[in-house]
């Protein structure tokens, strides 16, 4: 019996596939049989099972030595009808297909009732992908959230608590509280007692800055003290706390309000009474707040009396839980989402509608408080984290760091965050649970906030947690408009420093203005991380108010940088002069340094660059990658072959450089030539350059018989390429390889955004001979509708 899915389509069924279309359908009670059949029967039977069943089914198809990645990816084109990115670095289709599934299920774009392979009674889409889940978006309103932490999903969280690795937020908009309390459960479900360890926000314009700060400081571990969060009116089995009285929830609530609408109708007793509060607190000088900041109490929390905060301390301390021993069987005792334990929040209507906390003061209802679940628990959480007072972390750099780190964040256009002077405007009341006394549980690790715009409050919330954040190992800050910020943001990370066992190795910062200059801001990250394995400093436009001020601002350019452990340095300047002067301190002080990327930096003189090569050469002896972007290398032509000369490179990159913009024929014949002879350079980029026709079929030399290079990778993408060019240089490279018997490294070629579409025909028969002698990645892009956006924005 022949193995197959059917017969043709103008005939009937095999007898194979109406066998297997009935096996297909009675799989609930022959499973077990299925699995033991052989190989070859098992091969033709796989394609007719439904993705419940094909899944059970890998561990039965690796034993018959089959796989199943040619049904899944058939799968993916005839359910998701979409090319996914990156699709040739896919390894695993199972995988990719049930994330995506479980995804689109989630947010209600699939209907499993269109296809019969999605659809099966005996299975829970959700609960049987939710295992292969590694990475999860969120997106819009979080549409998600609440059928996450429903009783019914229940085993779903439970799994994504042990699979899920990386969440993202995506395009938030502002929600309502019930959707941000079950957020706050899933958060501190799969971060607090899971295994994330990455969040991502991504193009988030108008931040909800509740939602925001939620998010933050649930990433990074933390939730107050005193207060028990509850699944179906019982504490998460997580989380051992002994304190728990609820029976003093109404009693709380009554009189939290009670509190309010005196507070609302008095207000100059409110500011009597906060500075006799001041006064009264010990630590008022270093967590006080100013009272006429608007901005002050827009993250505002409830004030802690000092002999509440006595009360606070007493009942805090470790959290008892185990971070790491998420991975327990399902339906077990121990775990937080029991049928008794489920993880559906209990939603109460809220006593009225909290547009802003700007302009408010929250009291403390009384001392002896009990432990409460109240939705605007929420609210006093958030605004506490967000109003925990920076002045003492300040304060503590005044003293530890000395003159040179202060200097460092110091400008003329202002004082940064870390002056005391300035942040005792912006200071806020330390509220009710304050950092010292709230728990701590599992952070993630990775944090990047991509375009969203981070306010003053927001800045000083995240500097605030980044200051004691010793478990981020990366943090990317990119297009959150910070401007003068990010000397706040300085200022935790200096904090976090100080922690022996601060685990930071990653830093990208990126943004539209910059507030220093770029060389001014490496030389105080390094200063204060020497551990820091990447840099990563981008600007696209330099601040009008920077440019009063004189290049190389002594203020930072004069910090001693010690011996640090940077393997990789990139930096996009402003359309800055890049001056070695200022880069060499830090070139001296990365001796480990292995890559280095420059982008748009101005080459204020021809001697410029002669001494950075010099500079590289002498400071850094295991540079491996050298990178050049938008830098205009067209009267460079004796450093550019020094470069492709060197015998430790081993990628190089000429990006947009004007590289041949100016050049004669003995250049590029002296550029072949160095090539050829350097034996380490194994990957040449070249995108950008004007190559053209003629000089592309030129570099087939380098990989000519008498030739000893071993370049693998080779990028000529936006090049001006036409077809009949693309084919005369496949043809010249197969007769290299002819010569050489074969006998060759090359392996990948790039040719994004090409003129290949000029003659459809030539450019396919070129490709297809391209890709019997390597791997060639391509686009289909049209050049006329890219030179008319071109001429369009003229």
């Amino acid at each position: 019996m022949e193995g197959g899915g059917g017969g043709g389509a103008a005939g009937p069924p095999s007898l194979f596939a109406l066998s297997g279309a009935a096996v297909s359908s009675s799989m609930r009670a022959l499973e077990r049989d299925v699995w033991a059949l052989p190989g070859h029967v098992l091969r033709g039977l796989l394609p007719l099972l439904n993705v419940f069943y094909l899944e059970r089914a890998e561990g039965a198809a690796r034993r018959a030595g089959l796989s199943t990645q040619p049904i899944w990816r058939k799968l993916w084109d005839d359910v998701m009808k979409t090319r996914p990115p990156n699709s040739e670095n896919i390894t695993c289709w199972r995988k990719k297909f049930l994330e995506t599934f479980f995804s689109n299920i989630l947010h209600g774009v699939l209907d499993v009732s269109s296809d019969w392979r999605l659809n099966d009674h005996h299975f829970s889409p959700l609960l049987h992908s939710s295992q292969h889940v590694t990475q999860l978006t969120l997106c819009n309103m979080l549409q998600g959230v609440i059928a996450l932490t429903a009783e019914h999903n229940q085993r779903v969280l439970e799994n994504l608590a042990g699979s899920l690795r990386i969440l993202k937020f995506r395009h938030l908009l502002t929600s309502d509280q019930s959707i941000r309390r079950s957020l706050f459960l899933l958060l501190h479900r799969l971060i607090h007692h899971g295994s994330v360890s990455q969040v991502s926000m991504y193009s988030w314009p108008v931040p909800d800055t509740v939602l925001l700060i939620l998010i933050l400081s649930m990433s990074a571990g933390y939730w107050c003290s005193g207060k028990v969060l509850t699944y179906q009116s019982s504490p998460c089995g997580f989380c051992t706390e002994d304190n728990v009285q609820s029976q003093e929830t109404t009693q709380e609530l009554s009189e939290m309000d009670r509190c309010y609408e005196k507070e609302r109708s008095d207000g100059e007793n409110q500011q009597a009474s906060l500075r006799a509060l001041e006064e009264a607190d010990p630590l008022a000088e270093v967590n006080g707040h100013g009272a006429g900041t608007p901005q002050g109490t827009a993250l505002s929390g409830l004030r802690s009396h000092p002999s509440q905060n006595l009360v606070c301390e007493e009942g805090s301390g470790e959290a008892s839980c185990d971070p790491i021993s998420v991975k327990e069987p399902l339906g077990g005792s121990s775990h937080c989402l029991s049928k008794r334990q489920s993880c559906r929040p209990i939603l109460r209507k809220p006593r009225r509608r909290l547009k802003s906390a700007v302009g408010r003061r929250r009291r403390c209802p009384r001392r002896n408080r009990g432990t409460y679940d109240d939705p605007e628990d929420l609210y006093d959480f958030v605004f506490t984290v967000a109003r925990e007072n920076t002045s003492e972390l300040l304060y503590e750099n005044s003293v530890t760091e000395g003159e040179n780190t202060d200097n460092c964040t110091s400008s003329s256009t202002g004082s940064p965050c870390s002056s005391r002077a300035r942040c005792k405007k912006r200071r806020g009341s330390a509220g009710n649970f304050s950092l010292k006394t709230a728990h701590r549980f599992r952070s993630v690790s990775t944090l990047e906030l991509f375009s969203v715009p981070l306010t003053g409050d927001a800045c000083r919330t995240l500097s605030n947690l980044l200051s004691s954040w010793v478990s981020l190992e990366n943090l990317v800050l990119s297009y959150n408009g910070l401007g003068d910020n990010i000397f706040c943001i300085l200022s935790g990370l200096r904090a976090l420093s100080r922690h022996s066992d601060c685990c930071l190795h990653v830093v990208r910062v990126s943004d539209v203005f910059s507030h220093m200059p770029c060389m001014d801001l490496v030389r105080c990250i390094l200063s204060a991380f020497p551990r820091l394995h990447t840099l990563s400093v981008s600007f696209d436009l330099k601040n009008q108010l920077e440019g009063n001020r004189p290049e190389g601002n002594p203020s930072c350019t004069e910090v001693e940088i010690s011996e640090c452990c940077l393997e990789q340095l990139e930096i996009r300047f402003p359309r800055e002069p890049l001056h070695t002067a200022f880069l060499l301190p830090v070139l001296r002080a990365s001796r480990s340094l292995q890559q280095l990327s420059l982008d748009s930096a101005a080459l204020p003189c021809p001697q410029e660059l002669e001494h950075l090569l010099q500079a590289l050469k002498e400071c850094n002896p295991n540079l491996k990658k050298l990178s050049f972007h938008d830098v205009n290398l067209a009267d460079h032509q004796k450093e550019v072959l020094l470069l492709l000369q060197d015998p430790v490179l081993q990628e190089i990159t000429f990006s947009f450089c004007r590289l041949f913009e100016s050049c004669t024929t003995e250049f590029l014949s002296e550029i072949i030539s160095t090539v050829k002879r350097n034996s380490s350079l194994k990957s040449l980029k070249l995108p950008g350059n004007r190559l053209g026709n003629h000089r592309l079929v030129a570099l087939a030399d380098i990989f000519s018989e008498d030739s000893s290079s071993s370049l693998c990778q080779l990028d000529v993408s936006s090049n001006c390429i036409k077809p009949d060019g693309l084919l005369e240089f496949t043809k010249k490279l197969e007769g290299h390889i002819q010569q050489r018997r074969g006998h060759i490294k090359f392996t990948h070629l790039r040719l994004f955004q090409n003129w290949l579409d000029q003659d459809v025909e030539t450019a396919q028969e070129a490709l297809r001979r391209l890709k019997a002698v390597c791997s060639v990645v391509n686009d289909t892009w049209d050049s006329s509708q890219a030179f008319a956006d071109y001429i369009s924005v003229m």
